[in-house]
């Protein structure tokens, strides 16, 4: 029994042995399949696996023993995968990260239908980024606080994008508001959606929620003080360094101020769906301020701050420093454009204030662009090389007029001329009478004076040379 049992260990041993070797030799052709197929997934690579060895055998690339390749073409894909697991653990992964939101899964998500008449102190924010047309590089944007119950908007420049200056904006919109601050909602920017933010409203005790991604409409009262205010004010020209953004932080500070105290506004009140036909009523507009006063529950003190301070401000004067922060900013963005004079007293500003509509004004929301003047021709001379007989025929007769002058040329070319160049005609006579006057009445004999009081197109021409 016992030489028995020594002779069935050997022939186990000696089986082990050529069944690791003919694994070996599967793992490695299976390797090689795997690569030549691009790391495929098992179950695709046993789909793939006959034509793909027939093909490799064809040009020369892969020899295998017949019992190995018989191995290899019988494998499942379960076996395939398990061959092939060693090697996928030291090959990068090619799969690509996914984004983590461990940050906003614990934030609750709020639509346009949630809020119910909330009082003041629940805001929306924002971020509006002054980039003009390319968002590559570092520009300036505006942080953009408005709150959702009386319109009271807020907005603080931030030099780039970072979650630091976020919270340093907020802080300062909270110090600048005259009730607390309850609950923030914001959109799902990663500048908003981070753990700073996070654990600077859990201490301060403020209520987070986030609207739903690629959904505008849920942040409606904050994107409506983006066109209305902000983009009103500062335009979509590009703003970026530290003498823009202390610029603009200037105008913030004015534009809070005049447009609180001093613009009313609509609020809906109801709106009602009947088919296709959407009814919309609003309250009766009032300032942002007064909003804030009637609120049933802001208490007496803060109404009578409110009252003091609302008689401070010069609506003309806020005016006055907003154009003027305008022009310096419409100077940074384009220097070659000569903007409105900066320095202009108070005094002389509203001397000008009932004629300023008739003036075209640069400012950084309405940029002047230098136009060269045209000195090149757009469409062909419709008159080329007859005016110089047409005006021929005004030296001999000066009165004639340009129907006359335009049967003549249809009589002459009687394919080329219509009465639809009647009226260019018409232009070119009225311009030759033009010159023909200032030469006899008021003597302009030079040829620059001439030259300039003239059309390009417009040539005289002496009675001895036009025949």
């Amino acid at each position: 029994m016992a030489i028995l049992t020594a002779n069935v260990k050997w022939v186990n041993s000696k089986l082990a042995k050529t069944l690791k070797i003919k694994l070996a030799l599967t793992r490695e052709a299976a390797i090689l399949v795997w690569e030549a197929s691009d790391r495929i997934c098992g179950k695709r690579l046993k789909a793939a696996l006959p034509h793909l060895v027939e093909s490799m055998e064809r040009y020369g690339h892969l020899q295998l023993d017949s019992e190995v390749r018989e191995r290899l073409l019988a494998a499942s894909a379960a076996t395939l995968d398990w061959l092939l697991k060693p090697i996928r653990a030291t090959v990068a992964s090619r799969r690509k990260r996914r984004r983590n939101l461990s940050a906003g899964r614990h934030i609750p998500v709020r639509t346009f239908a949630d809020w119910n008449r909330p009082p003041p102190g629940f805001l929306e924010i924002d971020l509006v980024a002054h980039c003009g047309d390319n968002m590559g590089g570092s520009f300036i944007y505006s942080l953009v606080a408005t709150d959702v119950c009386t319109g009271w908007t807020e907005a603080v420049p931030l030099l780039a994008r970072e979650q630091s200056l976020a919270v340093a904006g907020l802080e300062a919109i909270a110090k600048q508001l005259h009730f607390p601050v309850l609950r923030i909602d914001l959109d799902n920017d990663s500048v908003f959606i981070n753990k700073t933010l996070t654990q600077y409203c859990i201490d301060r005790g403020i209520e987070f929620t986030r609207s739903r991604a690629y959904r505008k409409n849920n942040q409606t009262w904050v994107e409506q003080k983006n066109g209305a205010v902000i983009r009103r004010f500062l335009g979509h020209e590009r703003f970026s360094g530290q003498v823009a953004g202390q610029s603009i932080a200037h105008l913030h500070g004015a534009i809070r101020l005049y447009v609180n105290y001093f613009q009313p506004s609509f609020k809906l009140m109801e709106k009602t769906r009947q088919g296709s036909v959407v009814t919309k009523r609003y309250n009766s507009p009032v300032t942002p301020c007064e909003r804030v006063m009637q609120h049933e529950t802001v208490g007496a003190d803060i109404r009578a701050i409110l009252i003091e301070r609302r008689g401070k401000p010069d609506p003309v004067a806020l005016l006055h420093s907003i154009r003027e922060t305008q022009s310096a900013l419409a100077a940074i963005v384009s220097p070659e454009v000569r903007a409105t004079p900066t320095g202009e007293s108070l005094e002389r500003f509203l001397a000008r204030l009932p004629d300023r509509w008739r003036q075209d004004e640069v400012t950084a929301s309405r940029p002047k662009k230098v136009r060269e003047p045209r000195t090149w021709r757009t469409r062909p001379d419709l008159f080329e090389g007859v005016w110089c007989q047409v005006l021929g025929w005004l030296q001999e007769d000066p009165d004639t007029s340009a129907v006359t002058l335009l049967n003549r040329l249809q009589s002459t070319y009687p394919d080329r001329f219509g009465r639809c160049h009647l009226r260019t005609l018409q232009r070119r006579v009225q311009q030759w009478r033009g010159i023909m006057a200032s030469k006899l009445v008021y003597s302009v004999t030079s040829e620059s004076a001439l030259e300039e009081r003239s059309m390009p197109e417009v040539a005289l021409v002496e009675s001895g040379s036009q025949r």
